[in-house]
């Protein structure tokens, strides 16, 4: 499949479970084809390009692995989104990568993830966290950060401070979220 067919394929995912995933098992059958999805992925003037997140969170969610060879393509533009339904699943995706990479279970991921590279996606998290985003693309900035600050010990602190400022402005679903990251936290820092 060459980019122009990948990309046509594309223009028949819609938000439909069913169409994103039918694309993801074809990425999962042919990884090759990761490259050119990031391609079109980080064309951020395209509206397409959000579609082949949702195809690329999807393809990561069952095996992380498949974004391993394309790591710093995927790290080294987080911050040229501009597309909310781009970043949501950008989010997601860094999510994933830091829940592998803190897990107790050794993974690819903790050998591939570098400090360069979880420094990168701190940096894409806390723009996310602060800016203009939907509570999605900002809860997946939490749980990120959260597993960060374990890394960066400046991350935590930062962290609260955020959400206890935006906490009274945040929505119904802000504030459960930023509720359960604060009460994560206290936990986190009472075992220390």
């Amino acid at each position: 499949m060459t980019v122009k067919e990948l990309y046509a394929s594309l223009d028949y995912v819609d938000h439909s479970r069913e169409k994103r995933l039918k694309m993801a098992q074809l990425l999962s059958s042919k990884p090759h084809l990761i490259e050119p999805l990031l391609e079109i992925a980080f064309d951020t003037i395209n509206p397409v390009s959000s579609k082949a997140f949702w195809v690329l969170e999807f393809t990561t969610k069952n095996n992380l692995n498949y974004l391993f060879p394309y790591i710093d393509t995927f790290i080294d533009n987080l911050g040229k989104l501009k597309f909310e339904s781009s970043i949501r699943p950008a989010a997601k995706i860094c999510e994933l990568l830091m829940i592998c990479y803190f897990s107790k279970k050794q993974h690819d991921c903790q050998f591939i993830l570098d400090e360069r590279r979880l420094e990168k996606v701190t940096t894409a998290c806390f723009d996310w966290l602060i800016g203009e985003h939907k509570v999605a693309t900002k809860a997946y900035s939490m749980t990120s950060l959260m597993h960060l600050g374990k890394k960066f010990s400046w991350v935590h602190p930062e962290l609260v401070l955020i959400l206890e400022q935006n906490y009274a402005s945040g929505s119904a679903a802000y504030k459960a979220r930023a509720r359960h990251t604060l009460e994560q936290l206290r936990k986190l820092n009472a075992a220390r």
